[in-house]
């Protein structure tokens, strides 16, 4: 009685872990929007205390992007390795419940089924169901992994190619004051219009893609000072500044970009549990940037020849007003991913590092 009672518990719970691995598959690779998924959070949570506890020993941000660079790739295989780990155990208790005994002849079937080997043959009819559906699950979970892959690989060509044409227009790492002062410097007013276009398509392109593929957030950018966080900062920096500090005709396309931008990082924040105001007011909810900052970058904007808005006053309101709608989704995602220092765009509190760093240079002649 006891051993029946047994049998049917473990057949129960390897039932469950059956199903909640393959939900937790289907979740992550199949179905097009962004859902919480348990196993594959527990995952890249755990991968990120390992690379973080790596990380830490590292001697510079070169060295510990290099590392970083390896999270996403293996975090991901990882996940693949737990979805099989987690339905060979499922199957494991599985026959165990149907009577292969001992406990490592279960685990050798389960092994022999969801690898399609075939060394060991299932002694009658139950068995030799679950063994057929065990080794259709196991070649499932390798079709979907194997068309995941591509797509998730055309997305961030896609999304790594902006950042990289960026470098053209703001530097690298990029600046909103370097975007503007060349397009006020080169003539480029109607040019930089059509890149506010092109980056709102940009920002509903991650919109889907990093929600419904996660990993990609985690993916980092070829050239360790580049980041895809630093560049939307960069981005809607400018197109704020460009909205309520530069004196040229009104730009709606600046005004789109902005929205597209905030909303593409709330959805992603939202995805990762970050807290934010879903609707935010300044001077309400204060920003990362204070007025000093604010009147340096319009000194330099002067300077080069960018025409202003003689009401400053009224430009720093505008500014902070646009500002405020993705400035905490911004910096937490800096955070998340661990991007490289870019003024206004990244994790303030790399700041001073970065300048301690740059002074350090200029005193040894670097």
């Amino acid at each position: 009685m006891e051993t029946t009672v047994l049998a049917v518990f473990a057949f129960v719970v390897g039932a469950l872990i059956v199903a909640t691995t393959v939900l937790s598959a289907i979740m992550t690779l199949v179905v097009p929007r962004a859902l919480p998924v348990m196993i594959t959070r527990w995952v890249f949570m755990g991968m990120r205390a390992l690379f973080k506890l790596r990380g830490g020993r590292a001697r510079s941000f070169e060295a510990r992007d290099r590392d970083m660079a390896l999270y996403g790739p293996i975090s991901l295989f990882t996940l693949a390795a737990t979805w099989l780990v987690l339905t060979g155990l499922g199957y494991t208790l599985l026959f165990w419940s149907l009577g292969v005994r001992p406990l490592v002849k279960a685990l050798e079937l389960s092994g022999s089924s969801i690898y399609t080997l075939g060394f060991v043959v299932p002694a009658n009819l139950p068995t030799m169901v679950l063994a057929f559906s065990e080794a259709g699950f196991g070649l499932v979970l390798l079709a979907m992994l194997i068309s995941y892959l591509p797509s998730m690989y055309q997305s961030f060509q896609r999304r790594e190619a902006a950042v990289t044409a960026l470098d053209v227009r703001a530097n690298t790492p990029p600046t909103a004051t370097a975007m503007l002062i060349r397009s006020s410097i080169i003539g480029g007013w109607d040019r930089l219009e059509a890149l506010w276009r092109e980056w709102e398509a940009w920002f509903v392109d991650i919109t889907e893609t990093h929600t419904s593929l996660p990993a990609l957030v985690f993916f980092r950018s070829p050239h360790w000072e580049q980041s895809w966080v630093t560049a939307s900062g960069a981005v809607l920096d400018g197109a704020s500044l460009r909205a309520s500090t530069v004196d040229r005709p009104r730009s709606p396309d600046a005004e789109l970009c902005i929205r597209a931008g905030y909303i593409a990082l709330r959805r992603i924040a939202d995805f990762f549990g970050v807290d934010h105001n879903p609707d935010p007011h300044w001077p309400e909810v204060s920003i990362s940037i204070d007025r000093r900052e604010f009147d340096q970058v319009c000194r330099e904007l002067a300077e080069a020849g960018v025409p202003l808005k003689p009401d400053l006053e009224q430009a720093w309101r505008d500014f902070a007003g646009w500002r405020v709608n993705y400035d905490r989704v911004l910096l937490a995602l800096a955070a998340l991913t661990m991007a490289p220092y870019a003024p206004w765009s990244s994790d303030r509190s790399m700041i001073a590092r970065n300048g301690l760093r740059h002074r350090k240079r200029t005193r040894s002649g670097a």
